[in-house]
């Protein structure tokens, strides 16, 4: 368990409590679907209450940012409810960094290294990259001409997030002094973030009735000390994150899902459409960029493999490094019905799947997991 956690709801103070398992549950509309798979059985995606008789809405679910009068709780949307299908594989593998000597070494680009998800848990964040020698014990970069790269989504859930974000703008400068880089990509929290600093309340076009901004990074885990610390150089550091790159052979990107073609046929275009959105100051654009980037799965079950090579067919690369969907819903370790799992969800390193094209990196570190770091290429 994680202790000390918080949770909110729309237009509440911060609630300090025990975080679950529970509370982190992927809502229906966020699955990608696959072409070609096989459909869930009846009821495997809806909770009771998400679709009431006269009630359907688009796709039969509603936006988890959708608002309603009085402050209710979005219709088909419970942040801690279990409506997310797990499946299990058999014989998943646990990979490995490839051994090295070490970041930092003194000719050509150094070794490259890619963290998951960290959402607001700082000491986990300086622990893991300590571990690979990516710091040193004041938390200053000590890797050389080492490259990093961090998939996005910093803040929410936990208890730093703009600590988070002020490590990384460190590390970046301290990093190019070194002749190595730290850098970023564009998650879906930094999208909400920046939506919800940004338009607050007004309403937008969800295409499941009114949802704001403010309702949706509330109910996905916003911060309200972090709202308080956020300031104008972190939002412009964030608006400027790059949504995709590749590197080495790997597409780097926060999220598993193919919802990035709809922004370009090339990596460049793909950024300058999502730094052009944001720089429009659009609300419904800006929503339906959020929408579309908090999809996921596209590269699980039947198809998955299919879908990552259509990604690398736009955008080059041999493999796909992903965030956003965490690897215990992949693996389906999850607490059970009755009591969770207070040892927390088991995860030995990143996830290599869909025919060895997709490695998840998302550790699970709000459900008690695990906050990856790791080394690039990795060996099933």
């Amino acid at each position: 368990m994680v202790e000390g956690s918080m949770t909110q709801g729309a237009g509440q103070e911060p609630v300090v409590r025990t975080a679950t398992l529970r509370d982190f549950r992927v809502p229906p509309y966020a699955r990608t679907p696959v072409p070609g798979a096989e459909p869930h059985p009846e009821g495997a995606l809806a909770h009771p209450g998400d679709v009431q008789p006269g009630n359907a809405l688009p796709d039969g679910f509603a936006h988890p940012g959708n608002a309603l009068p009085d402050g209710g709780v979005p219709e088909g949307y419970t942040p801690t409810e279990r409506d997310l299908p797990v499946i299990t594989p058999a014989g998943v593998p646990v990979v490995a960094p490839v051994p090295d000597t070490g970041p930092g070494g003194a000719d050509g680009p150094g070794p490259l290294y890619v963290v998951g998800d960290v959402h607001g848990y700082l000491d986990e964040l300086k622990a893991a990259l300590a571990d690979q020698g990516l710091i040193d014990v004041n938390g200053n970069w000590s890797a050389g001409n080492a490259r990093l790269w961090f998939l996005g989504d910093f803040t929410d859930r936990g208890p730093d997030g703009i600590g988070v974000i002020d490590l990384v703008m460190q590390l970046s400068a301290e990093a190019a002094a070194a002749g190595g880089y730290c850098k970023a990509l564009m998650g879906n929290h930094e999208l909400l973030l920046i939506g919800a600093k940004r338009f607050a309340d007004t309403p937008v076009n969800s295409g499941a009735g009114t949802a704001t901004f403010q309702a949706a990074w509330l109910l996905n885990g916003g911060q309200k000390h972090d709202m308080d610390r956020l300031r104008d150089v972190h939002l412009q550091w964030m608006s400027r994150l790059d949504a995709v790159v590749e590197e080495d052979g790997h597409l780097l990107m926060h999220s598993d899902t193919t919802a990035y073609l709809d922004y370009g046929a090339t990596i460049e275009d793909v950024n300058d459409t999502v730094h052009a959105i944001l720089t429009r100051n659009d609300a419904d654009e800006c929503w339906d960029l959020f929408r579309k980037l908090t999809k996921r799965f596209a590269f699980r079950d039947d198809g998955g493999a299919q879908a990552v090579r259509e990604l690398m067919a736009a955008y080059g690369g041999r493999r796909v490094v992903h965030g956003h969907s965490p690897i215990p819903y992949l693996l389906g370790e999850v607490g059970s019905e009755d009591g969770e799992n207070n040892a927390g969800p088991v995860v030995l390193g990143p996830h290599v799947y869909a025919d060895g094209l997709a490695i998840a990196m998302d550790g699970g570190v709000t459900m008690a997991g695990r906050l990856l770091v790791a080394q690039l290429p990795l060996h099933d």
